[in-house]
């Protein structure tokens, strides 16, 4: 998997571009997760707040170019307030209808400095509205400035080939690395960011 930081880190300003391509085992891109909506820091404050979080595409492919995919799925997230500070996030599923239309299949907070489990299962509740059935996928997002290689679980009857499988790759990266993009604004970022171009999750 190669992650593409288009701009580098500015600090008090924005966080943009970022971008996850996952490949298969003949180099092939299959997914890829593209930064749409730049992290930025609320007025006033340095965090990204619920009000204008910023936002990936989960893409599938559709033609030769990145380009021309279709988005699959769009991730929003935020660094909540409260007396836990904790990375909140909301997926939805894209529909016929567009952007706007998105099917809410998983929302949630997770501790900043522990980390957590980002998790989609319908397997305790029933939930008409969603196209989704059981355990779907889980995997493990590490606390804010640590080094990252999240372990990916997805439940094989959502899985036919292998881009299948990429897309939930692609959205728990995109989780990942909404820990480092919501890191408040007063502080710098991993060192693995000063760099336009590099490898994660070997």
């Amino acid at each position: 998997m190669r992650t593409l930081s288009g701009d580098k880190d500015r600090v008090g300003r924005e966080r943009k571009g970022w971008m996850i391509t996952v490949y298969d085992l003949s180099g092939s891109a299959v997914a890829a997760a593209s930064m749409v909506t730049p992290f930025v820091p609320s007025p006033g404050h340095h965090r990204v707040s619920r009000s204008n979080p910023g936002a990936w595409l989960i893409l599938r492919p559709n033609g030769v170019s990145i380009s021309s995919w279709k988005p699959w799925g769009r991730l929003e997230a935020w660094r909540e307030r409260g007396p836990v500070d904790g990375l909140g996030y909301k997926f939805e599923l894209v529909t016929s209808n567009g952007l706007t239309g998105g099917i809410l299949i998983a929302e949630g907070t997770m501790s900043v400095r522990k980390g957590g489990h980002f998790c989609i299962d319908n397997s305790r509740k029933e939930s008409f509205l969603s196209p989704i059935r059981g355990f779907v996928m889980e995997s493990s997002v590490e606390g804010e400035g640590k080094v990252s290689k999240p372990a990916v679980q997805v439940g094989a009857q959502h899985v036919t080939c292998m881009a299948d499988a990429a897309l939930f790759v692609a959205l728990s990266a995109a989780i990942d690395l909404s820990m480092d993009a919501c890191r408040l604004f007063s502080k710098k970022l991993r060192k693995e960011f000063s760099h336009d171009e590099q490898e994660l999750f070997p």
